[in-house]
């Protein structure tokens, strides 16, 4: 099968993807079913019926029958997934052990597995079992040596200048983000927040990117890939879900401005030495160097070392000998005195500099 983009591929996940090229698509974002084994109808204290999962694509004979479906599909996607891509699975606690256990066997690298905390729970109604108030998501690439897209300078912007960590809290799909039939019922027991989709998206993956969901339900994978200018392809068996996934990527509006769309990256940007902020005139010899809570002092010498503590280097090594580190970002560890004692960290002296230098 030659390979189409922006599509809705009707049928088995598994075969699809075995029919799809080799190594042709950036990410697989994957959401299985659970095998969530519910005994009987779910009821809230009042008597009145709670619309769980019970979907027939949910039920499996037994789990030897589960794992067999995971392996299949998981090789599949392996296969189709390029060298440097990554797969995004997610799962709960019916599942996602069987599934971690699956890719590591099959050699897929797990780089993170990131907890799902939602903001808007359905509640425990039996009073049996804590509430489940998360589900797990599996990040992994194909190998342990692959060159995958993490934007991470973009990540920490978009979490307020700080790192982006593996607990991310978000509600449940709800009001008028949820897809419902003809009679108002949810078309979909399990679809999931765009929200998700958003961070995924953004954080591993470029635009211009393809992204498959082999399990596409009512296509939020879809409309979140559209949004932000990456090519998808779904796979999903159930005509009224696909149904829906259309009228509900037909509506979305993307962003055609490439320049709003590029992830922020500190790694693509020009190589300053520490010697270029001396050439500048931005620091000079004998100007004194503190650490942000100022326990260390070093002096800056006219060939762009430091020496502290008989200690004399790079702007990386001094900090890293005078912390006990193994190593040591020297532009955001190292502050110069702007005012009297109004501290700023060097890397604003760099960014001057290529500002000058590389400013269209």
């Amino acid at each position: 099968m030659s390979l189409q983009t922006n599509v809705i591929l009707p049928g088995d996940s598994i075969a699809l993807m075995n029919s799809l090229p080799e190594k042709s698509v950036d990410m697989v974002f994957a959401d299985p079913p659970y095998n969530m084994q519910l005994g009987g109808d779910l009821l809230r204290p009042d008597n009145s019926q709670v619309d769980g999962v019970d979907d027939d694509w949910d039920r499996f004979e037994d789990l030897q029958a589960y794992d067999e479906f995971t392996v299949a599909w998981l090789k599949a996607a392996k296969r189709v997934l390029k060298d440097d891509g990554t797969l995004w699975v997610i799962g709960s606690y019916h599942n996602i052990f069987r599934v971690g256990n699956i890719l590591q066997n099959l050699g897929y690298w797990i780089l993170n597995d990131v907890v799902w905390v939602k903001s808007n729970p359905m509640p425990n109604f039996k009073g049996t079992r804590l509430c489940n108030a998360h589900e797990t998501l599996i990040w992994c690439s194909k190998s342990p040596k692959a060159r995958f897209t993490f934007n991470y300078e973009a990540m920490k912007i978009f979490n307020d200048d700080k790192q982006l960590r593996s607990n991310w809290e978000l509600p449940i799909c709800t009001g008028k983000e949820r897809l419902h039939d003809e009679n108002g019922e949810k078309l979909h027991t399990t679809q999931k927040p765009e929200a998700l989709l958003y961070r995924i998206l953004t954080m591993s993956t470029n635009p211009g990117d393809i992204v498959l969901d082999p399990f596409f339900g009512t296509g939020t994978t879809g409309a979140v890939a559209k949004m932000l200018g990456r090519r998808f392809i779904g796979i999903e068996r159930e005509q009224r879900y696909i149904d829906g996934a259309r009228k509900r990527i037909d509506a979305v509006t993307p962003i055609t401005d490439l320049s709003l769309l590029k992830a922020a990256s500190k790694r693509k940007e020009p190589r300053i030495p520490f010697g270029a902020v001396l050439e500048y005139g931005l620091l000079r010899a004998g100007d004194w160097l503190f650490d942000a809570r100022q326990n260390f002092a070093a002096k800056v010498h006219s060939d762009g070392s430091l020496s502290a503590n008989g200690i004399s280097g790079s702007i990386h090594k001094v900090g890293a000998k005078l912390t006990g580190a193994p190593s040591c970002n020297g532009w955001t560890f190292w502050h110069f005195e702007k005012k009297f004692h109004d501290l700023e960290v060097i890397d604003s002296l760099r960014q001057q500099i290529r500002t000058k230098l590389y400013a269209a």
